[in-house]
């Protein structure tokens, strides 16, 4: 929590610190009012002096009141403040979360990551909310009704003395049995968050295999996991309010009965006993305020856990290279490249990569599903670094670069095509915010997306569903492909981008690159022979490493994994 606290500036520190200040302010005024009563009762009611009474009366009116506007302005303080925490913390988190490379992603997974961008810093806010105003305001209201009672009778003040160090062991007992049990919880929180984001994102997959009871069966059993886990922590954090319950009553009966003892043999005042059960009340709510806070602070302890493990986190791939030179073309070279998805030699899905691409080239790369295609181009743009070896771009190093310089000379359409909430304009500009209309038609014809496009009745402001759900599989890849287009990037890599268009726009597409994209070096990761085979050069990997090397008509003589594709495909075709 003390490293969070560092994420407050500005107008939410200062708010962090007039809460406690009107705080204190409160308590005094609380505190004040049981020895005003004490007065009225021993001095105004004994001596039945009328303006007396009214005049303590009126003073303790004018406290209360003051206690109320400092309670009143301490809970505003602490709801800007709680929720500029709670603002503050989620930027900070979400900002790392930018860093990640893939692989930090997939070591938390996003369903666990949103559960700690939502619940856990909601579980954190709410504990500062509860720190900055009860464990301010219990110490302090300890502390001075304690010093209060002390100085109206010393004997009865031992009856809560005692009671303090035994509530103390028992909260202590509570809160280290506790804390793994709302840790489990957490982890079925992100199961069940997992569980539904698999739904909805496969809903019509659900529907369409009728698996809507199967589906509604997983999210019950997750639910109730969440549950039981739930129902495990609270049953022993419920503990709290009847032990404490327990010794306030307890201890209240103690100084009722010895307290009236004294006021028989003329050892105290009534209004000192009346007054001394208020503060007895106020020691003891005190007391009860810290195990409530304790029990949040015990929730949020695992919350907090979470979120730090997040900001700690360090990124695979740091972006720390020296100066920024920039990309000088599109050549590319594998020099004795091996790659682990654990960083491990001995489980490497590339192996002894040796490989060099001119710029401008247009190559294809063709192999048999887990032949780690996707990898090999992942490390152009080092959305993962290799294990041994070296990548280079442009003659240099990739990590000699910084990542936005290299990034954005290299264009990429993924195999899962992703389309944001907004206009079919607003997708195409994350190639390039600052895209004319005519870069933008240019691109899409490119792409041949822009007959669709216009065939809308909102044409490029036609508003796209998340995911882009109200275009076809064809459609979003022709986007994708016009989104990447609009970067003019100096490398172009489209992993297998083609696979739900027909093969007449594919060929046109193909077109379109070579007759506008001759600058560009192309690479095509394709299932189709007929989408890489008039490049410059095909690349044929198996199980990670590079079989062959050449153009369709060399891989045709001389390659057995090639022809064999060829031919089943042919066979297909007939």
């Amino acid at each position: 929590m003390r490293e969070l606290l560092k994420l407050l500036r500005g107008k939410y520190l200062w708010m962090t610190i007039l809460t406690p200040i009107l705080i204190i302010g409160e308590v005094i005024m609380e505190v004040s009012i049981p020895r005003l009563m004490a007065d009225i009762v021993n001095v105004g009611i004994g001596n039945k002096d009328i303006g007396y009474v009214a005049t303590r009366g009126g003073l303790m009116v004018v406290m209360a009141l003051l206690s109320l506007c400092f309670g009143a302005f301490a809970g505003w303080t602490a709801s800007i403040a709680g929720m500029g925490f709670g603002k503050e913390v989620r930027k900070k988190m979400f900002y790392r979360i930018q860093d990640f490379s893939f692989s930090n992603v997939d070591r938390f997974s996003p369903s666990s990551l949103i559960t700690r961008m939502t619940t856990d810093i909601t579980n954190t806010q709410n504990a500062f909310m509860m720190v900055i105003r009860m464990m301010v305001r219990a110490p302090i209201m300890f502390v001075s009704a304690s010093i209060m009672a002390i100085t109206l009778n010393g004997e009865l003040s031992l009856i809560f003395l005692i009671a303090v160090p035994i509530l103390g062991v028992v909260l202590a007992l509570i809160i280290k049995e506790a804390y793994p049990r709302f840790q489990s919880m957490l982890k079925r929180f992100d199961f069940l968050n997992a569980k539904i984001q698999e739904n909805l994102i496969g809903i019509r997959v659900v529907k369409a295999f009728v698996r809507g009871d199967y589906e509604n069966e997983g999210f019950e059993k997750a639910a109730a996991a969440v549950r039981d886990t739930q129902k495990r922590a609270e049953r022993l954090v419920v503990l709290n309010m009847p032990i404490m319950q327990l010794m306030v009553y307890s201890c209240i009966l103690a100084v009722l009965w010895l307290g009236g003892k004294m006021i028989v043999v003329g050892d105290m005042g009534t209004g000192d006993l009346v007054s001394f059960i208020s503060y007895v009340n106020q020691i003891l709510m005190s007391l009860m305020m810290v195990a409530m806070s304790f029990t949040m602070l015990v929730i949020s302890k695992a919350s907090v856990s979470r979120i730090v493990e997040v900001l700690h986190e360090t990124p695979d791939i740091p972006d720390d290279a020296e100066g920024d030179p920039q990309v000088a073309d599109g050549s590319i070279e594998f020099d004795k490249v091996c790659f682990s998805y654990k960083g491990d030699l001995s489980s490497c899905a590339l192996r002894d990569i040796n490989l060099k691409i001119a710029s401008g080239e247009t190559v294809g790369i063709i192999g048999g599903t887990g032949s780690s295609k996707s990898t090999l181009v992942h490390l152009i743009p080092r959305l993962y670094d290799v294990t041994s070896g070296s990548v280079k771009v442009g003659g240099r190093d990739v990590r000699e670069y910084k990542q936005e310089t290299l990034r954005n000379e290299v264009a990429m359409v993924l195999q899962k095509n992703v389309l944001f909430t907004g206009t079919i304009r607003d997708n195409l500009k994350w190639g390039n915010k600052d895209a004319t209309d005519e870069e933008i038609i240019e691109a899409c014809k490119a792409a041949q997306a822009h007959d669709f496009i216009m065939s809308f009745p909102r044409g490029y402001d036609t508003e796209m569903g998340q995911g882009g759900v109200n275009v076809s599989g064809g459609q979003k890849q022709r986007l994708c492909i016009a989104r990447a287009l609009l970067k003019k990037p100096k490398i172009v890599i489209l992993d297998d981008s083609t696979s739900a268009v027909d093969t007449a726009t594919d060929s046109k597409i193909r077109e379109a690159f070579r007759r506008e994209l001759a600058d560009t070096t192309t690479i095509i990761i394709a299932q189709r022979i007929s989408s890489i085979s008039d490049a410059d050069k095909i690349i044929v990997l198996d199980n990670g490493r590079i079989n062959a090397v050449g153009t369709h008509e060399e891989l045709m003589k001389n390659n057995e994994i090639y022809r064999e594709v060829y031919e089943s495909q042919q066979k297909g075709v007939a």
